[in-house]
């Protein structure tokens, strides 16, 4: 029983990391299946965020055979350390120094969908908003303080959110009748609305990939079972009626 008790208080902090908080999120429209998405996913994470972040548990060969492309176009496009096609996707970055720079070093983000969720990641990359009195100048609505730049405000342009005065008198985030801070750009980004909205959609798809590779593959073998199992049941259920029936 102390062994249990002990097992279930280490595993409440990984349920609260997993539920990724209470707050409305947008639901992530992912499609596994759609190459394109994950080719697109894997070019803006590796210029965008694989300078602070990798994904230390995927190997470069096999992101390029899932994704749907060659390993020289992964050498010539997705590879900007210099390493072989085969090694893990370490960045170029030591974590002694990053977490100088950011407080803390920046987490591997291979398995962030499945601790946080693929609705928080979407929701999370969708609602920076400019913040001077941050270090960086940008907060997040759906993870407040946070410790990082806006890595795609070049893409996106500057956002803003709008605030209301609570009943307290504090200057509070305003929300729409969904409960999502309200926030607009500038219209200084390289991307229109749209265009942003699907490049943090294949961000997304990218990294709800790189969280459980083999996902497809294991649910299309998983299809196979199940109708082998129904065979079988059938096969069984006549085959007991073929043995019983001299004993009726």
């Amino acid at each position: 029983m102390k062994k249990l008790l002990i097992a279930l208080v280490a595993l409440f902090p990984m349920l609260a990391m997993a539920s990724g908080g209470s707050a409305p999120m947008l639901k992530a429209p992912i499609d596994l299946t759609d190459k394109e998405s994950l080719q697109n996913g894997a070019k803006l994470f590796m210029n965008y965020c694989f300078g602070c972040h990798d994904t230390r548990y995927q190997r470069y060969n096999r992101v390029a055979r899932d994704i749907g492309i060659t390993d020289q176009q992964m050498i010539d496009n997705l590879i900007f350390t210099g390493v072989k096609v085969g090694n893990l996707m370490y960045n170029s970055v030591e974590d002694e120094q990053a977490a100088k720079w950011f407080g803390q070093t920046p987490p591997d983000l291979t398995m962030i969908t499945r601790v946080k969720g693929i609705d928080f990641v979407y929701t999370y990359l969708k609602s920076f908003y400019a913040d001077p009195e941050r270090p960086f100048g940008v907060n997040n609505s759906v993870f407040k303080d946070v410790g990082m730049p806006h890595v795609l405000q070049s893409l996106q342009g500057l956002p803003t959110a709008e605030f209301e005065t609570n009943e307290k008198g504090e200057s509070v985030l305003k929300h729409d009748e969904h409960g999502m801070a309200i926030i607009t750009t500038d219209g200084t980004g390289e991307m229109s609305d749209d265009e942003f909205d699907i490049a943090v959609r294949d961000i997304t798809n990218f990294l709800t990939y790189a969280s459980e590779p083999s996902k497809l593959q294991r649910q299309n073998t998983g299809k196979w079972v199940l109708g082998f199992l129904a065979i079988l049941f059938i096969l069984s259920y006549l085959l007991k009626k073929e043995y019983w029936r001299d004993v009726h």
